[in-house]
């Protein structure tokens, strides 16, 4: 199972190192678009959605990313990463990918400086709850017919999935718990098992 992570911004490594742990067999870092070739599913870390907007589509990944996505490929978007998902940006008369039925509000629990880390409780990961680390995260305002909400914080959406889509406001990279991740690695298998 051969798995990517958008390495444009963010943190890349700590996503490879989590992917490695929940199963992935391969896990490359992703700046062009030849580096998507035969990847079964894609990782979009946080950092700051303009920036890695305006980085995927002077790199040209914009299209293939999207086209892949439409093909079924499972994505994996976190904080900055949700943004990129969602085909509504408060606000804003544009959106990045545009794939996920989803409206994000950006920054929604504050600045950098706000940070900070809750126990959340996400029933598709079992009973246990879940670390989750928030660093200037957005969160999901309105969320369309078919998009599963997996969670909420302080009655805000922090967590849905839509079809091959996931997305979650936090940063599960930065914890220990590699749920979250096998999560979506269950989502590549099943996809690939399936085509």
């Amino acid at each position: 199972m051969k798995v990517g992570v958008l390495a444009l911004q963010g943190a890349v490594a700590e996503h490879a190192r989590a992917l490695r742990a929940a199963g992935a067999n391969e896990v490359v870092s992703v700046k062009r678009v030849e580096d998507l070739k035969d990847l079964g599913g894609l990782v979009l870390p946080g950092g700051e959605s303009t920036t890695i907007g305006k980085l995927m589509r002077k790199y040209d990944l914009m299209d293939t990313v999207r086209e892949m996505a439409v093909s079924g490929i499972p994505m994996f978007g976190t904080c900055a990463g949700l943004i990129l998902l969602a085909k509504r940006i408060h606000g804003e008369d544009y959106s990045h990918l545009g794939l996920m039925d989803i409206e994000v509000d950006r920054n929604s629990f504050g600045r950098q400086r706000e940070s900070f880390e809750v126990n959340l409780n996400i029933p598709v990961l079992g009973e246990e709850s879940y670390p989750a680390v928030f660093i200037r995260a957005p969160h999901i305002i309105e969320a369309g017919a078919g998009v599963d909400i997996l969670c909420e914080y302080d009655g805000r959406i922090v967590a849905a999935k839509q079809g091959n889509l996931l997305g979650a406001s936090f940063h599960p990279e930065l914890t220990e718990d590699i749920r979250l991740h096998h999560y979506f690695i269950d989502m590549v298998a099943r996809q690939k098992s399936a085509s």
